[in-house]
């Protein structure tokens, strides 16, 4: 194969246009927002210009550090059920016969096919006090009361009570699970996918059982894929904020909704741009740890 060095013309003209598109949309406005964490709002919401660590100060009150730690034990809840979910299911998919592998695969990636501001809407017809949930509930409910009432025995299970389940904190983490599942087993299932089953053959052959085959063997060989997807699933659950903003109620408000009023109502922008930027630094602060654990497990070279 011909090296990028010995024709330096062709590979300058093809990455040019993907380089400036990066610079243009991704590079130059983070750079701004950058500079517009450091500025301060104007009386009418216009932003002044200056060096100023005032807005990172403010983030740090009381009152935000109690949304940012919200934020991150929700996201934590809602990585922790995406992987009791989604653990088993990208086993299922990568252990399951070669002809139903895509077939899977595709129910995982489907729901990438619609808008997430669809899907979230349909969950409120779900969750809602008169939803298809509390409909289905209260079918079951009437069912066996109509079983035990051939018996003499009326009235057993007594009215039905619809669940509130819409705008709390259980719907939020019920939508943040639904949505991040597909991130999460994806990258557990490409592990999976490629581990050598004569590991599991040889453990089951000297007398291990599935469980403890699970346990010593398939999860530690799976595990580089196991943290890719709950980070995954945990950075995208904590910076979120239309999922909290359509499911959740007045105490539900994560660190995303947060930023998303101060570019908004607020006018804000430059609390907004410190705010987002905290987020941003927490995020490579994990990543930072989870490449240097990987480092560290490969040992030296």
């Amino acid at each position: 194969m011909e090296h990028w060095r010995d024709n330096k013309l062709v590979f300058f003209v093809l990455s040019a246009p993907p380089t400036a598109w990066l610079m243009i949309f991704f590079t130059l406005p983070l750079a701004i927002m950058w500079v517009y964490s450091f500025a301060d709002r104007g009386p009418q919401g216009q932003i002044e210009f200056a060096v100023s660590f005032a807005n990172y100060a403010r983030a740090v009150e009381l009152i935000h550090l109690g949304i940012i730690w919200k934020s991150v034990w929700t996201a934590a809840i809602a990585t922790l059920i995406t992987f009791a979910i989604g653990f088993p299911l990208a086993m299922g998919i990568a252990f399951a016969p070669q002809r139903w592998k895509n077939p899977l695969l595709l129910l995982v990636i489907l729901p990438f096919w619609t808008n997430l501001l669809i899907r979230t809407y349909a969950w409120i017809a779900v969750l809602r006090t008169r939803g298809f949930l509390n409909f289905g509930l209260e079918w079951v409910h009437d069912k066996i009361e109509a079983f035990f009432a051939l018996f003499g025995v009326e009235d057993l299970l007594g009215q039905f009570q619809a669940l509130d389940l819409l705008y709390s904190h259980n719907a939020v983490i019920i939508g943040l699970v639904y949505v991040y599942l597909p991130f999460l087993v994806l990258p557990i299932y490409a592990t999976l996918e490629k581990l050598d089953k004569s590991y599991l053959e040889a453990s089951l052959d000297l007398g291990a059982g599935h469980w403890r085959t699970l346990f010593s063997i398939t999860i530690p060989l799976a595990l580089p894929g196991i943290i890719s997807g709950c980070l995954l699933a945990f950075i995208l659950s904590m910076g979120t904020f239309l999922t909290p903003d359509l499911l959740g109620g007045t105490d539900s408000e994560m660190i995303g909704n947060l930023i998303a009023r101060q570019f908004t109502s607020s006018r804000d922008w430059p609390f907004g741009a410190a705010l987002s930027f905290i987020l941003l630094y927490f995020t490579f602060i994990i990543l930072w740890v989870r490449a240097s654990m990987a480092d560290r497990s490969r040992g030296p070279v």
